[in-house]
């Protein structure tokens, strides 16, 4: 447990060194305001709180700055929240007020806005990655070899795919297997087709279908879905804007990451039953690229059921109040305008 003076010097630091990107000496935070220690003292408790993991020093003779450790302190402790600007408020309220009727568009504007509020790597979401789910699905051979692949959401849209059919494949076989998906897989959201597709119909196919390995080839390729057109990214090269990113295979990385779709759906998928903003730093995230990052989510709901998220994505020497009360606001504007839309 931190004392009363170490939680004070800490705060210091990280704030310190969220503005400056440089390490934190004593004799500057002694010249702080609302600290009033002297540096002799400050020297003390910075040494205590890098003994304790809150703290590092890079260099022999350079002040201090955050851990992973300490900058999760200070979130859960230390943060003010709810501390967005007033001009940052209103520009959020200004765009909700334009009332857009699309959800596309909405996200797309939403995405840019808040990576130029910011000036982190802003992705988002949208409910149809979650909540669009497969109506019904059909496979219309065109010829020998070929075959049109449709795909009927829950929102009324439909999808289709021109798929290649191998010649020791039957019509019967096809319409075995479209009758197999459809007693299956209906209802299930657009983004867990694929793998409920080898969970659930994988070992009933190879029991009662011949050609098997081909037939789930050519389903894998129908329900390819374009969930690329449903995360919305912006500010990616926000990222060369920080110090800490000067290393450009660092960058890449993250750059690369940033182009999985599978990898961002995970990442920002709703946690069953979680709501509410979610902050991970540095190797909290799960995926060494950004292991020097820090990710803060905040999901949006209607009746009460996470329907898309938001995330800002930057370095662990984030402008963590601000980007949290940012995210807050934005969430309950999205879910206070979805609540509008389908009332």
């Amino acid at each position: 447990m931190l004392t009363e003076r170490q939680r004070m010097i800490l705060n210091a630091i990280v704030d310190d060194y969220i503005s400056s990107a440089e390490p934190v000496g004593s004799r500057s935070i002694s010249k702080r305001g609302d600290v009033g220690y002297s540096p002799a003292t400050i020297r003390n408790e910075m040494a205590d709180l890098e003994d304790l993991g809150y703290l590092e020093q890079p260099h022999t003779s350079a002040g201090r700055i955050p851990s992973h450790k300490g900058y999760r302190y200070y979130v859960d402790h230390l943060v003010p929240w709810n501390s967005a600007e007033s001009a940052e408020v209103s520009t959020i309220r200004a765009f909700f007020a334009e009332k857009l009727n699309a959800m596309e568009q909405v996200n797309q504007h939403a995405a840019m806005i808040l990576s130029n509020m910011t000036n982190y790597t802003s992705i988002l979401l949208g409910p149809e990655v979650f909540h669009t789910s497969l109506r019904h699905f059909q496979l219309l051979p065109l010829n020998d070899t070929t075959a049109v692949a449709i795909i009927v959401t829950s929102s009324g849209q439909v999808e289709n795919r021109t798929v290649n059919i191998p010649p020791e494949i039957s019509v019967s076989d096809m319409e075995q297997v479209v009758n197999l998906l459809n007693s299956k897989l209906v209802n299930v959201p657009l983004y867990k087709l694929k793998s409920r597709l080898y969970s659930e119909l994988g070992q009933e196919m190879q029991r009662h279908i011949s050609h098997y390995e081909e037939l789930m080839q050519v389903l894998d390729t129908a329900l390819e879905s374009d969930q690329e057109q449903r995360i919305y990214l912006s500010g990616a090269t926000n990222m060369l804007n920080q110090p800490e990113f000067k290393d450009v295979d660092k960058v890449k990385h993250i750059l690369d990451l940033l182009e999985e779709t599978p990898t961002l759906l995970k990442m920002l998928s709703p946690a069953s039953g979680g709501t509410g903003i979610q902050v991970r730093i540095g190797t909290e995230n799960s995926h060494e690229a950004i292991a020097n990052c820090s990710l803060i989510t905040a999901t949006y709901s209607l009746d009460g059921q996470a329907l898309g998220s938001i995330g800002i994505l930057g370095p662990t020497r984030m402008e963590y109040a601000r980007v949290m009360g940012i995210l807050g606001i934005l969430s309950r504007d999205l879910t206070a305008m979805l609540a509008h839309w389908y009332k």
